[in-house]
């Protein structure tokens, strides 16, 4: 799929499917580059290859449910019907997987996977108070940051639940649709240290310490606090603090091993981007950040990828034809002039594509790529998704 000239590492997608020691595999990328229909590609062909495969998405347009046929996906995962474990082929024509794989699916419910968190760490009592609080209800929904830690925590979940029941053995995450690739390792922390900061560790003063620490400096900050947000807020957030702060230190553990098992030989990142400046700028500074993390990359995915034309004739040519026939008063001659734009606008779009993929590849050149070509339309069912994956994994037949 890529220029022949180009210094890049084919990625051998099935070889990566295939591998039984590869437990999780994150694609991740800045939003709009088609991580989810990825994901759910690479998911499908996973299980007709014959593994026992959990899709995780995170995609407000719930594209994924109308793809795999299903009504709808909530936190729970449920069984893809119409897939054909052990059907596709390798390129070599035998079969892989003898028939055992299964596909499940699911969507994070961000605020249901939080409240499953605060329910496991407390008392039915201490849970509810959180629960109900209006300051959690605002940051268990809403917070920048909420979706990333919730998808963290739900693939430890996940990972958990598949080493105790053997119900999965490959786990496919589709990281949140964020401006930047690198919320998806950022969040955590930015959660924990917005708990974890010294305006909250203010508002949890007056529960913690003697009366002689609510000084005058204390009370006119809080005055001054109220008046920004009123007294009810301030309240609010106090009481969520305060019944919080015993489950802080859970919240900080869980992060953490979540972060660990994305070190793990277990896992590989798959990084998706779209043939454009700003997604491959943001997919170079995922790999390179992935690298300062010790956190094990398999590849680069290049999505959308114009098609250069099967027809020998260059730009330069094309448009000299155009120029010669544009202000024609012939109609087959102005048909024609439109054509032979199209074509150089296409060989122009093409060229640039390749220059921009020859440049990540110089820069980068220890990183696996496939190239995936732009498809005249969507995806929306499954024999879509098993397109993707064949071309992923370079079938003749795609």
């Amino acid at each position: 799929m890529t220029a022949s000239h180009e210094p890049t590492r084919l990625l051998d997608v099935d070889a990566l499917l295939d591998d039984p020691k590869r437990r999780i595999i994150v694609c991740c990328g800045s939003g709009g580059v088609g991580k989810t229909t990825t994901a759910a590609s690479l998911a499908l062909r996973a299980a007709e290859r014959g593994r026992k495969v959990v899709v995780l998405t995170i995609d407000p347009a719930r594209r994924l449910a109308q793809s795999m046929g299903i009504e709808a996906l909530d936190n729970t995962p449920r069984p893809v019907p119409g897939v054909s474990a052990g059907s596709t082929t390798s390129g070599g024509g035998s079969t892989t997987g003898g028939g055992a794989g299964s596909l499940d699916a699911m969507m994070l419910d961000m605020k249901r996977t939080f409240d499953e968190v605060v329910e496991s760490q407390a008392s039915p009592e201490k849970a509810r108070q959180i629960l109900n609080n209006p300051f959690y209800i605002a940051v268990s929904s809403s917070f920048a940051g909420t979706q990333e830690y919730m998808a963290m925590e739900k693939l430890g979940q996940l990972d958990k639940d598949a080493r105790a029941s053997g119900r999965w053995d490959l786990i496919v995450v589709d990281t949140p649709p964020s401006r930047s690739a690198l919320d998806f390792l950022d969040a955590p922390e930015r959660l924990s240290s917005f708990l974890d900061g010294k305006f909250m560790r203010l508002l949890l003063a007056p529960a913690r310490g003697p009366a002689r620490l609510m000084t005058a400096g204390f009370n006119m900050v809080t005055k001054a606090v109220t008046t920004i947000i009123g007294g009810q807020v301030l309240s609010d957030m106090q009481a969520f603090v305060s019944a919080f702060d015993t489950l802080f230190g859970g919240f900080r553990q869980r992060a953490q091993r979540t972060f660990e098992l994305l070190q793990a030989d277990g896992t590989s990142f798959l990084v998706v981007a779209a043939p454009e400046p700003d997604a491959l700028r943001e997919a170079a500074y995922f790999v390179e950040r992935l690298s300062a993390e010790n956190m094990p990359l398999a590849g680069l995915v290049v999505n959308r990828a114009s098609v250069d034309p099967e027809v020998e004739l260059s730009e330069a040519a094309a448009m000299s034809g155009y120029e010669k026939l544009r202000d024609s008063s012939d109609d087959a001659s102005r048909m024609a002039a439109g054509l032979l734009r199209l074509h150089a606008d296409r060989k122009l779009l093409v060229e640039r594509e390749t220059r921009l993929r020859s440049r990540f590849a110089t820069a980068h050149p220890h990183v696996a790529t496939v190239v995936l070509p732009a498809l005249p339309t969507d995806v929306h069912d499954l024999d879509g998704l098993r397109r993707i994956g064949a071309l992923l994994g370079g079938d003749d037949a795609a």
